[in-house]
């Protein structure tokens, strides 16, 4: 069994389901996966999708929103032009479904709104090795992580984490728990450019290609504290990893 070390390289927060997020030098992971991630999302309220989330599958324009807490409890939207909006703005849902093309109510919930409460996992070594295969520059975040690694594993070493792998992250810990943790599997969101301007069709034709659709780490806190960039990481794969 190996043991990896390095340190947080990013730290990143996506307020909205799939809107734009941010990046911050510090969060506090518990229960809930990271606090503030994914914890609102679009409800789409056409007759023959009432009641489902919106997604970048859905409306790619999403991506040309951002989200982000700017100090308070709920997050701030800020439109294509500019235009900051208030989550409790009355305005903000029309101004939403004006620029989206699409009837939806906003929705708010006390934890994610599609993975459960667990933490995304990057690592910088993956990133590049990916960016080599492809011949291209590779996003990171394209693939919305929360935490983004400089590890001394090799490239990919995280494909293969199995239940037990512990990620100690400063005073936090994270493991892979075998329920709805472990390697992320991809859909076609990381083909977006992280704006919503073109689409990459052989991002992800290549993932499933080499690499069975996975990139990252889905992980449950099982230490809950705050993440700081530049935090000391230890990561301990399982047995047989």
């Amino acid at each position: 069994m190996t043991t990896y070390q390095g340190s947080v390289r990013r730290v990143l927060r996506w307020p909205v389901k799939s809107l734009r997020g941010e990046e911050v030098e510090q969060a506090r992971l518990d229960e809930r996966g990271m606090a503030g991630d994914r914890a609102y999302a679009l409800i789409d309220e056409r007759d023959n999708h009432a009641g489902k989330r919106l997604t970048v599958r859905q409306r790619a324009e999403m991506l040309h929103w951002r989200s982000g807490y700017d100090g308070g409890d709920a997050p701030v939207l800020t439109a294509p032009d500019g235009t900051d909006w208030k989550w409790d703005d009355p305005g903000l849902a029309g101004a939403l479904a004006a620029s989206l093309g699409v009837p939806l109510r906003l929705h708010a919930a006390d934890g994610q709104q599609d993975r459960g409460p667990t933490v995304l996992v990057t690592t910088e070594a993956s990133r590049a090795a990916l960016e080599e295969e492809l011949g291209d520059p590779v996003d990171l975040r394209r693939f919305r992580p929360n935490l983004h690694l400089d590890l001394d594993a090799p490239a990919f070493a995280e494909e293969g984490w199995t239940a037990g792998t512990v990620l100690s992250v400063g005073e936090t810990e994270l493991t892979v728990t075998g329920d709805h943790a472990g390697p992320c599997i991809r859909c076609a969101v990381p083909s977006w450019d992280p704006d919503g301007r073109e689409r990459w069709p052989e991002l992800q034709k290549w993932l499933i290609q080499e690499h069975e659709n996975k990139f990252g780490i889905i992980m449950r806190v099982t230490r809950p504290g705050t993440v700081r960039r530049g935090d000391r990481v230890t990561a301990a794969p399982a047995l047989g990893s």
